[in-house]
């Protein structure tokens, strides 16, 4: 038999867990666009807030993995007032909600994607640019 893990005290990972990931994951970008991502802020919580998913048309917590909020570069003026910085959320609860209904993907890979996916957003990234970075369906 295989060598498993022992799963007896194991706990979810904590918000701190999800951020090392999400920041491993934007350090293992290329050069190019790490510098980029370095200037967004991440911020994790177990779950967007009621008035976010109430303006996004959402009903259930759990249909939220990530967020990014601000002006995409390809879209940023000079003639823009800055509103707040630009921000990567991600919500672990549904995270790991997905993670456990897909079984098939490592946690760290999965958070790994959301984040990539929404950095996307930020740079203004096409879908061909997306799978250049994160080759999700391999």
């Amino acid at each position: 038999m295989p060598d498993m893990m022992d799963w007896t005290d194991a706990t979810p990972p904590d918000l701190a867990n999800f951020e090392a990931l999400a920041l491993a994951a934007q350090e293992a970008l290329p050069d190019a666009y790490r510098e980029a991502a370095r200037g967004v802020v991440l911020r994790v919580e177990d779950f967007a807030s009621d008035d976010l998913l109430a303006e996004m048309g959402m009903e259930s917590p759990y249909e939220l993995t990530g967020l990014y909020d601000g002006i995409p570069l390809t879209e940023k003026s000079v003639m823009d007032q800055p509103q707040g910085p630009d921000t990567i959320w991600l919500f672990r609860r549904p995270i790991l909600e997905e993670w456990a209904d897909r079984g098939d993907v490592p946690l760290g890979r999965l958070i790994a994607h959301v984040y990539v996916h929404e950095l996307a957003h930020h740079l203004g990234w096409s879908d061909a640019d997306i799978a250049e970075i994160d080759r999700w369906w391999e």
